[in-house]
């Protein structure tokens, strides 16, 4: 008694935590979503195991008028392949194996003490009707009740002991006969292709020999209690047609197709609305252009609508257009040449270095009041010999002339008018292997214009 408790015992404890599952799933989301009478995808096959206690003891009837009263918990164990043809549907191929026994039999002619049947093989084909997969609120539920029935074949082995301890084999000790599987249990989703199978079944033997004792005109009988689990077949990213809800499915289609009206009004309104913003930004362009009408924003008198020049400095004459007058042409006469000349021709460095003797400033000063009256453009082109290295002679050579032109802009010069630039010994006038030469190499080029 104490082993049939602690075997029930275990069998409660699965059904109660797997009750902590017994919730239903309520979204809208489209993972394994199925268009409503699409036909699929839906993962249609399934394998499953499970074990559980066999005994002789069912639901149905008086168990106290079966050929033994007092029964016993066995272990059992089986699987099924399953094939679902509707949500609510399907065919299942079972098989299971294990024991069956009792004690106490019925008094009668050769009553045994105890009977002790081994389950060798059995194989039933039944059907599976699945109920409370439809549902509207809810995308589908995580459990799902079912019931099967069906027909099976078996070959078991019995064995009966009478009170003295003798055992006696029934029959030729391989005994074959057909059953009929009456089941009901519910699946809980443990994910999306494992399932939690608890279920109930009684088989009913067609004869009176599954117990090896003929008493009455009844049937054996034997139930079996089970927990398993069950593993969809094929791609996780289709559902199961079992847990599939076809009636929420049409929920959600016009749930969406709800959605799609809105947006498409939604988006009508917001075609309007930017139809509405462009008209209102196209009025305040016109606005805006109507304003140019009047503007003169460099106040050179000419309107801004008519202004190809615009912008013109301050005080500037202008045309009609807007556009500043033509400066008058200013030549460079011999008189200008020989300034510039006198300058070049008094210029002088320390040596090695780009600072001009106050002997060059006389002649400087007067071709600063060249440029300043005349508004010249000045060049000013440093050179050297090839004594030294390149990056030397390149330096020095800008910036004797950045001295020069500094010192022109010091005395009134437009500076950005005056363009300074060092070619080092890269463009000698006379040779390098004499000193006249080298003297002539070292000078700074004036080019007015």
């Amino acid at each position: 008694m104490k082993t049939n408790l602690k075997k029930a015992s275990i069998l409660l404890t699965g059904l109660l935590v797997s009750g902590s599952l017994f919730a239903q799933t309520d979204s809208l989301d489209t993972k394994n979503y199925v268009k409503p009478f699409s036909g699929g995808p839906f993962r249609t096959w399934s394998i499953g195991v499970h074990g559980g206690l066999l005994t002789p003891y069912t639901i149905f009837g008086a168990n106290g008028r079966q050929d033994f009263r007092k029964p016993q918990s066995e272990i059992g164990y089986g699987g099924y392949i399953k094939k679902q043809f509707l949500p609510g549907f399907a065919l299942q191929a079972d098989f299971l194996r294990g024991e069956v026994s009792g004690t106490n039999g019925q008094v009668g002619v050769g009553t045994p003490n105890s009977f002790n049947t081994k389950l060798n093989w059995s194989g039933a084909l039944s059907a599976n009707i699945t109920l409370a997969n439809i549902n509207w609120f809810s995308k589908k539920s995580s459990i799902q009740p079912y019931l099967t029935a069906g027909a099976g074949y078996m070959g078991y082995k019995t064995t009966t002991t009478d009170a003295a301890g003798a055992t006696t084999t029934y029959g030729d000790g391989s005994i074959k006969e057909w059953f009929v599987p009456v089941g009901l249990g519910f699946k809980v989703n443990l994910g999306s292709s494992v399932n939690l199978d608890l279920g109930y079944q009684v088989n009913f033997v067609q004869s009176d020999n599954f117990d090896g004792y003929n008493v009455g005109s009844g049937n054996d009988r034997f139930s079996y209690a089970h927990i398993g689990l069950e593993f969809a077949l094929g791609s996780s990213n289709k559902p199961q047609l079992a847990t599939y809800n076809p009636v929420n499915s049409m929920r959600t289609e016009y749930v969406w197709e709800s959605q799609q009206t809105k947006t498409m009004l939604q988006a009508q309104i917001d075609a309007e609305k930017a139809k509405n913003d462009q008209l209102r930004t196209d009025l305040n362009t016109t606005n805006a252009n109507l304003a140019k009408l009047s503007v003169d924003s460099d106040g050179d008198g000419v309107l801004d609508v008519n202004d190809k020049c615009p912008n013109t400095p301050a005080g500037t004459k202008v045309d009609g257009s807007g556009c500043p007058l033509a400066k008058p042409v200013v030549y460079v006469t011999e008189e200008d040449k020989r300034v510039v000349k006198d300058a070049i021709n008094n210029l002088e460095f320390d040596l090695g270095k780009a600072t001009i003797r106050p002997k060059s400033f006389p002649s400087l000063d007067r071709v600063a009041n060249l440029l300043t009256e005349k508004n010249f453009s000045l060049k000013l082109a440093g050179h050297t010999d090839n004594t030294g290295s390149d990056a030397l002679n390149l330096r020095l050579s800008k910036d004797r002339a950045e001295s020069i032109k500094s010192y022109l802009v010091s005395k009134g010069a437009n500076a950005s008018r005056i363009e300074a630039t060092g070619y080092g010994e890269s463009q000698p006038i006379a040779t390098n292997k004499t000193a006249a030469g080298r003297q002539q190499n070292r000078r700074v080029e004036f080019t007015l214009y």
